[in-house]
């Protein structure tokens, strides 16, 4: 079966996980019959910011304003089975949680809890407060998945995007799209120094 994807970016710090998601969804597209983008303005701007690049724009996949309504992932009849928000903002976060579908991002993953369908929430905030895990308790009851950009750093990540790799091959595996990545067990030849 191949995968109808829905990629929201909102506006919180953390460009590269969605960068290093498009990236990877390129590369596997074998897998893929459709992806879908939606951008937050915060997210153009965060991206800009913090990549240097208007790189969103370049990928060989449909861009939706988070006006539009009319995006076939605005209705469960379309039939996208997986929806990833990378970075996902508390305030996005908040308002999913609530049921509030004020924009395309809100309403498509209330279409994919709805449908029983997979959502991914890639948390980036840190401290958490109460509002916050409450909301993941929601979503998680849901039927929704809260992946916490945590990277993790047994594979000897060197570059910033390799470190990103650590938490989008976590998506990806999620997505239940398969990829050739690091496992844990396997053996890494150590550098020395």
């Amino acid at each position: 079966m191949k995968h109808k994807i829905v990629i929201a970016v909102t506006g919180a710090s953390g460009a590269v996980y969605a960068q290093e998601l498009l990236n990877k969804l390129v590369i596997l597209s074998d897998q893929i019959q459709e992806v879908g983008i939606v951008l937050s303005n915060n997210a153009k701007t965060v991206w800009e910011y913090e990549l240097n690049n208007k790189n969103y724009e370049n990928y060989p996949f449909r861009i939706y304003d988070k006006t539009d309504f009319s995006a076939p992932f605005a209705s469960g009849s379309a039939k996208y089975n997986i929806m990833v928000v990378v970075p996902c903002s508390m305030g996005t976060m908040g308002r999913i949680a609530g049921g509030i579908s004020d924009d395309l991002i809100t309403r498509a993953a209330d279409v994919i809890l709805k449908e029983r369908r997979k959502l991914i929430l890639v948390t980036r905030d840190t401290p958490l407060n109460l509002v916050h895990i409450r909301n993941m308790e929601t979503i998680t009851l849901a039927g929704g998945i809260i992946c916490p950009a945590c990277p993790s750093f047994y594979s000897q990540p060197q570059t910033i995007e390799e470190v990103a790799h650590t938490v989008i091959d976590r998506v990806i595996d999620l997505m239940g799209l398969s990829q050739n990545t690091y496992r844990w067990g396997e053996y890494k030849k150590v550098k020395k120094v």
